[in-house]
């Protein structure tokens, strides 16, 4: 390309609309890497211990801030959205039946990081054959880039009471991505207002009470930071919250109204494998580590380990209606070499025990029988 020109960059920058949509983004907007103006906001979270044991996001506080000093010479971020959500996804009917095990829908097929992360690549190659010696770096959910704030920016979308970006057109159930980029294109107009109203919805529903105040996030007690990030002890007052929820947490979004605006991907990376959209918990809880890790090749749900996956489960079986299969199958772990399971398997046990000490004598009803009053 010669020397830019406001015109060739304004073309170029409406061909990269194009492009991104050709690699199956559904929006793209561009923006300036600054985001100075989430420091109070950014230090104020940090400051009240809401990260928990995420500790990588005490670090590199600046570059999240200025993206150029993650990568130097960024001018532009070019920030895209990908619907993620397969249609014919049972998810209340999944939820509501404690002998199965709700897995967050963003991480039923191939993982999202990879699939999302070579997309921006080849967009950044696209470019590349336009533009010479251009500098160029994909993230998706990594590196300290704080994407919904970039997204904000890049009108994408606002940041909704459940902290996550919200479209007017599109609801929520979509993943971002970024490019940093080395050339002066020029930036969309950002999402300026917040069509939230006075809706509470996703906080009222929140089953942990994780949302302190409207756009704040406690993650200590986020059941996706408790079932993912959390490589410990899931604390005992928040384990009867959590259900049958193994892997993350859509409720939030579920009940959101703008979600009706949503859209069913077409991607089918993105579908369903190993029947985990409406898998039983037993047969779940029968994995071991190998087919665990097999099961679970290229899915964001290795994230939790082997380990993380029986403690998720065993909270969930323990949250559920018992029976003597539940109880065998949670006795039979009891030899796991890890402390942590073991800890919730007789935590599960435990409850289940107190369940059935709580349910309410049988009202008897053959002739002759003794009257049960109220």
């Amino acid at each position: 390309m010669p020397t830019p020109t406001p015109n060739t960059m304004d073309q170029l920058a409406l061909d990269i609309k194009t492009w991104a949509h050709e690699l199956g983004f559904q929006q793209c907007g561009i923006t300036l890497p600054d985001l100075s103006d989430q420091k109070d906001k950014l230090q104020a979270w940090l400051d009240a211990g809401y990260q928990g044991e995420m500790d990588y996001l005490n670090n590199h506080f600046e570059k999240r801030l200025d993206p150029t000093l993650l990568v130097p010479g960024t001018q532009r971020i070019i920030c895209v959205r990908m619907d993620y959500m397969p249609e014919n996804t049972e998810k209340l009917k999944t939820l509501s039946n404690p002998e199965k095990g709700y897995v967050a829908r963003y991480t039923l097929g191939r993982d999202y990081h990879k699939l999302m992360r070579k997309r921006l690549t080849q967009l950044g190659k696209k470019i590349a054959e336009q533009v010479d010696d251009l500098g160029y770096r994909a993230f998706v959910d990594s590196a300290p880039v704080m994407e919904r704030a970039l997204a904000q920016k890049a009108g994408i979308g606002w940041v909704g009471k459940h902290g996550l970006i919200l479209n007017k057109e599109a609801g929520s159930w979509f993943l971002l991505g970024e490019l940093f980029i080395d050339l002066p294109l020029p930036v969309d107009p950002p999402e300026t207002e917040n069509h939230c109203g006075r809706c509470t919805a996703c906080i009222d529903v929140c089953p942990t009470e994780a949302f302190p105040q409207p756009g704040v996030l406690d993650g200590k007690r986020c059941i996706s930071y408790l079932t993912i990030e959390l490589k410990g002890s899931i604390p005992e007052e928040l384990r009867s919250k959590i259900g049958n929820r193994i892997f993350g947490c859509d409720d939030c979004q579920m009940i959101c109204p703008w979600n009706r605006f949503s859209h069913f991907t077409e991607e089918a990376d993105f579908y369903p494998r190993n029947n985990l959209n409406d898998a039983e918990l037993l047969n779940l809880f029968s994995w071991d580590e190998a087919t665990f890790l097999k099961k679970t090749e290229g899915s964001a749900i290795r994230r939790t380990g082997h380990e993380g996956w029986l403690r998720n489960i065993a909270v969930a079986l323990g949250n559920g209606n018992g029976g003597q299969q539940v109880i065998t199958a949670l006795n039979d772990r009891l030899d796991h070499p890890s402390e942590v399971v073991k800890e919730h398997i007789r935590w599960a046990l435990n409850q289940l025990q107190l369940n059935a000490q709580a349910q309410p004598l049988p009202i008897l009803s053959h002739p002759g029988a003794k009257r049960i009053k109220d």
